[in-house]
């Protein structure tokens, strides 16, 4: 069956209860609300191109809860996904939609999420983000510091376990 959101900007369903894109439109936050979203994470920083100026008054009035964490483009830093880290673990057991511009934070952020705190496989933390893009073999300016981002520290649950 397809998924009723996928046309959404560079969507993608990540299990039964995250799903991510690029930006959003305030029609896409019904039809994410309906479709049973209890969290909305944005990525973006406040003034990127296409994002939706008053995204935490939208959600609210839809009744998700709302966490903005912007992170720039040229400089994502363990500060960002502690604070991404945190927003996933308050929001464990809920459906969550994680968004920025393009997908590409995101999908930066949930390969690590997934590989650090998840103790998902590489492979296949990484499959999931080489859907929207790779990093290391992407020619965008910013590229090399998104490399650097996913190649570091090990969160702590690997930590805990030895890894």
């Amino acid at each position: 069956m397809a998924d009723k959101l996928s046309d959404i900007a560079f969507w993608q369903r990540i299990d039964p209860h995250l799903t991510t894109s690029g930006r959003l439109a305030a029609a896409d936050l019904d039809r994410l609300h309906t479709a049973g979203v209890t969290h909305v994470i944005n990525l973006a920083l406040a003034d990127s191109p296409g994002i939706l100026r008053n995204e935490a008054d939208e959600v609210a009035l839809r009744g998700m809860h709302y966490t903005h964490i912007p992170v720039p483009f040229n400089a994502p830093a363990e500060p960002h996904f502690a604070a991404f880290s945190k927003a996933m673990a308050e929001s464990e057991g809920h459906h969550v939609h994680v968004h920025c511009v393009r997908n590409w934070r995101v999908s930066a952020f949930i390969y690590r999420w997934h590989r650090d705190e998840r103790a998902m496989p590489e492979a296949q933390a990484r499959l999931l983000m080489a859907q929207q893009w790779v990093p290391e073999a992407s020619d965008h300016q910013d590229a090399p510091a998104w490399a650097r981002f996913i190649a570091g520290a090990r969160g702590t649950l690997r930590s805990s376990l030895g890894a």
